[in-house]
């Protein structure tokens, strides 16, 4: 079964994230909400308290097949700021595992800390014009190697099918369920 690391930051986007999270529970893909702060306890960009299944510290050492970067204008500002959120990404990048990125996380994240290494991806806004490193697509989804890239949260459902697809290396059982949920993907 694949597993999936959700990090989750002071101030992140909550609806990018239980979507996400939401999606890949329903395709049954393990996911570990990891707060990335001293204690489980994270509060979201619009002031919702939520408690994470663990901190990120008591699992840098851990290998997922994915991980969620949700955004939110200070939520993606915190992830770029911990350097032990750099490393675990780098790990996880390194190791082939599927790095995913949505909303404002892309540019401030990883375009912010080099490690887009000249990927194409898509975030929200006009964010892309500071990025150096990568290659800017404007799409709702964004695929290139082992980078899944969404634009924002009017796409967070695309990017989580998008994510369940590519984890479950099956698009069938996706799809049957995005017309379960009555979503067009």
């Amino acid at each position: 079964m694949a597993k999936v690391a959700v990090l989750l930051a002071p101030g992140f986007e909550e609806a990018e994230a239980i979507i996400t999270i939401d999606i890949l529970r329903r395709m049954h893909i393990d996911v570990e909400m990891l707060a990335c702060a001293e204690s489980r306890a994270v509060v979201s960009y619009h002031d919702i308290p939520m408690v994470a299944d663990s901190t990120l510290r008591e699992r840098m050492d851990t290998l997922y097949d994915a991980v969620v970067l949700p955004g939110g204008p200070q939520g993606s500002v915190n992830l770029a700021a911990s350097q032990d959120v750099i490393r675990f990404i780098s790990m996880h990048d390194e190791a082939g595992k599927l790095i995913c990125p949505i909303c404002s996380a892309a540019a401030r994240v990883l375009g912010g800390n080099g490690l887009l290494k000249g990927r194409r991806y898509v975030c929200s806004g006009d964010l892309w014009q500071s990025v150096t490193d990568g290659e800017y697509i404007d799409a709702p989804v964004v695929e290139d190697q082992n980078l899944l890239s969404g634009k924002g949260l009017g796409h967070a459902f695309d990017f989580a099918l998008t994510l369940a697809a590519r984890l479950l290396d099956d698009e069938t059982p996706v799809r049957d369920h995005a017309d379960h949920i009555y979503y067009t993907w």
